[in-house]
């Protein structure tokens, strides 16, 4: 144990372990359930999509675990029963909105996760704001016959305070974002982790909903890429992972980027109103590194 790492206090059988990579980055390795609440001004995040739950006779039932065809994550058969799957994104949902004002929340629908989700868009009904299309303009070919290719995802955007209204506060001018947004699904950064999204995804909604300096948090960091979109946008991070691998590559991407000394995306506001997402991609993809 390095210097840099120091153990919290948790609430389960294990105290998560948090590290400090600098005085903008902490990450922790634990169950985001007994870490949270954390203090922070947005969170992103992408729960497990529960998508190797099927449907066999009319009922649910577990497909067959294929690794080059059905697995998305190495330790983690993303299959849970559909009560235990609608649980954990309630728990995590409600923890995150506790501490946290506002909430964006990346999901498709699935077989195995949808009325899961639908029933929690209805009880949080009260806190939903908006929803952004995550279009990846490219759609992989469904896995069986009579099955419409999903060609996008959904961005379910939780406000705390003021859901009421559609208007967030003011951190980008009227015109200038729209809530479709078109990103081209990216390579992975490791084999044993296939549903990482493209940084690109989180920084256009970092820079756009949030405020230099601010902080943002994702309870389910995976390989750490809302964490690099932080880095280069210039706001702090807390990522929370409970798989040790995945906690170790993130915390090398991590690390190895705060090495490169990326400047953070700079605010001079420009002669004319333009896209976020344009502005964003010169940084986004500075050094042509997959993210």
């Amino acid at each position: 144990m390095t210097e840099q790492e120091t153990i919290a206090a948790g609430k389960g059988t294990l105290d998560p372990l948090v590290v400090r990579l600098s005085d903008s980055v902490t990450i922790m390795r634990g169950d985001c359930r007994e870490v949270l609440p954390v203090e922070c001004d947005v969170v992103f995040t992408s729960p497990p999509y529960n998508m190797n739950l099927r449907i066999r006779g009319g009922k649910y039932c577990s497909r067959q675990i294929v690794d080059e065809f059905s697995t998305k994550y190495q330790g983690y058969a993303d299959n849970l029963p559909l009560e235990e799957y609608e649980r954990l994104n309630d728990e995590v949902l409600n923890l995150c909105l506790r501490e946290c004002p506002l909430v964006f929340w990346n999901v498709q629908f699935l077989t195995g996760n949808k009325r899961a989700l639908f029933r929690l868009v209805g009880k949080y009904a009260d806190t939903l704001k908006d929803v952004i299309v995550w279009d990846k303009l490219v759609a992989q070919p469904a896995m069986a016959e009579g099955v419409m290719n999903s060609r996008w995802e959904a961005v379910l955007v939780f406000d705390r305070d003021n859901a009421i209204s559609r208007q967030f506060d003011g951190h980008f001018k009227r015109g200038t974002v729209d809530n479709l947004w078109q990103i081209q699904r990216e390579r992975s950064v490791d084999d044993s982790h296939g549903a990482t999204f493209p940084v690109t995804l989180p920084a256009r909604a970092i820079d756009a909903f949030t405020a230099d300096g601010q902080t943002v948090c994702d309870p389910f960091m995976g390989t750490g890429t809302t964490g690099i979109a932080c880095i280069r946008t210039g706001r702090k991070f807390i990522g929370i992972e409970k798989d040790a691998r995945y906690f170790e590559i993130a915390r090398a991407r991590l690390e190895n980027e705060l090495r490169q000394g990326l400047l953070p995306l700079t605010h001079n506001p420009p002669r004319q109103p333009e896209p976020v997402g344009d502005r964003l991609n010169a940084v986004v993809g500075h050094g042509g590194k997959n993210a």
